[in-house]
């Protein structure tokens, strides 16, 4: 995202007023919205086929026979294989693909890059058409498996490219050799390019350092911008194939999902009636009570707006149908992953757990921080069968640096009390203070902005490369009064799954 492209999140160029005056702002704004008023549990619409029919018939297999119970699809209708494997499909000339669920216990299949290929184009010009997708199994169970969330690479230049080889690389190659023999994926959360769609390749290319299947999101930054919202993934499905999809991992059900609609001019968060009908059929394969996690670009909601003082999130900053993608999910144990905002943060609603991550690029590349101070880095998921666990990991530093310490007088508005920056935390955390090894009590969170943020992006000519960065106030800061005579200050805080992690209060640099 940058001002050019955003409504409230960089700067202001598309407002909600003039989106809602257009053709096109009335069908997604107002239309679905006395929709959802007038019937909120109604059944969702089912997206109609355009072109002339196409019979796909295949078998999903491997060395020993066929793979039952396997999800094809053709990016609106989802059926699955029979018990020798095989399938039969109705779709039409206007699909581009035929695409499986990669099932739990065998390998992603791949490009030679190491992005998954887990799709076949569909032929316009035949009637019928016979797709085999041939599948190795794992050489050891995925009931444990883990999950790299790499959001907003966000590269624009042969520099910053060089950057994310010499900085992100190896920090993920560091990350998995401590993950030992275990399964492990990774999916680039959007924004993979900053509009320079010409440094997909050298993104393929750092999938095939990391040596770990990577399933890629569309985020704004990665389109095309073309007069409609198909045309404008054409280079990224060129590249990466269908931009909606699933796949299984253990017990574990992803689903990943293009929200950011083009309109022509910019960009809203919405899912469109096809991605909507598309999940519902995926979802339809799942046992109800499952773990399902679903990927997007654009958080469902986020909290920008509540600390930002508006009542609602802006189109650009959140799902405007949201609420859809929360029905659907109500059955399941659902967390949703984004990225977009360059902040971390958790918000819970409706049910499900969202995970804004902060990004591989910080503030665009213009530092070693996002502008809420979360350093710049990506999330690591660990799964053993249904359960799931996650840190935040900083580029260049251990998963134990996960707080941030400044000392008294660092917030000029708070000019008695320590601020703690704990860009991971969510309500199951605790923060507490400590004073010569003595313990204080916990430390009272409250929005702000981060001393560091402020030193690095405050100002027209700060940060040198991406001056219009400024800070923006964040909800994971925490604050303590002290006495102008306290020595050996500490934060210890301990994370909903028990792990503790301290830091002492040091100076912004």
């Amino acid at each position: 995202m940058d001002s050019r492209y955003s409504a409230g999140v960089a700067g202001p160029v598309l407002d909600r007023r003039r989106f809602l005056r257009s053709g096109l702002g009335a069908v997604a704004g107002s239309l679905l919205a006395e929709r959802l008023i007038a019937d909120p549990f109604a059944p969702l619409p089912t997206a109609p086929m355009a072109g002339a029919p196409i019979r796909v018939r295949g078998q999903v297999r491997t060395g020993d026979g066929g793979i039952a119970g396997v999800g094809v699809s053709d990016g609106l209708q989802v059926v699955a294989t029979a018990s020798d494997g095989t399938f039969e499909l109705v779709t039409s000339s206007d699909r581009e693909f035929v695409y499986i669920t990669t099932p739990a216990g065998f390998r992603v299949p791949t490009n030679p890059t190491g992005t998954a290929r887990h799709y076949a184009a569909i032929d316009p010009q035949r009637s019928t058409q016979q797709t085999v997708f041939e599948l190795q199994r794992l050489d050891v169970s995925d009931e444990e498996h883990a999950l790299l969330l790499l959001a907003d690479p966000q590269t624009k230049t042969p520099e910053e490219m060089r950057w994310f080889y010499t900085q992100t690389i190896p920090d993920v190659q560091h990350t998995l050799r401590g993950l030992g023999e275990r399964e492990v994926v990774g999916i680039a959360d959007g924004d993979i390019m900053y509009d320079n769609l010409a440094l997909y390749p050298e993104y393929e290319r750092a999938v095939s350092l990391m040596g770990v299947p990577f399933f890629q999101v569309v985020g704004n930054h990665d389109v095309d911008q073309a007069g409609t919202d198909a045309a404008s993934t054409a280079t990224f499905r060129g590249h990466f194939g269908p931009s909606r999809y699933s796949f299984n991992r253990g017990a574990v059900h992803y689903a990943v999902l293009d929200d950011v609609f083009w309109h022509g001019e910019g960009y809203i968060a919405y899912l469109t009636e096809e991605a909507l009908t598309w999940l519902r059929n995926d979802l339809a394969l799942v046992a109800p009570g499952r773990t399902v996690i679903v990927a997007t670009h654009i958080p469902a909601l986020g909290s920008v707006h509540a600390r930002s003082g508006q009542s609602s999130p802006t189109l650009s900053a959140a799902i405007a149908n949201r609420d859809e993608l929360y029905r659907l999910l109500e059955p399941y144990v659902a967390h949703i992953l984004t990225g977009h905002t360059h902040e971390n943060e958790h918000v819970f609603e409706q049910g499900t757990h969202e995970h804004v991550s902060g990004t591989v690029c910080g503030a665009w590349w213009s530092g070693p921080i996002c502008w809420d101070g979360t350093p710049s880095g990506y999330s690591v998921y660990e799964i053993a069968g249904e359960e799931v666990t996650w840190r935040y990991k900083s580029t260049g530093m251990g998963f134990d640096h996960q707080l941030r310490v400044y000392p008294r007088s660092s917030d000029p508005l708070t000019p008695d009390e320590v601020v703690a920056n704990v860009w991971d935390w969510d309500p199951e955390w605790t923060v507490l203070l400590y004073e010569g090894g003595v313990r204080r009590g916990e430390m009272a969170r409250r929005v702000g902005f981060d001393p560091l943020s402020v030193e690095l992006h405050t100002g027209e000519d700060l940060p040198s490369r991406q001056p219009w960065v400024e800070p923006r106030p964040t909800g994971h800061l925490f604050y303590a009064q002290v006495s102008e005579r306290a020595t050996d200050v500490m934060v210890e805080v301990t994370d909903r799954f028990g792990r503790t992690y301290t830091a002492p209060a040091r100076g912004p640099g």
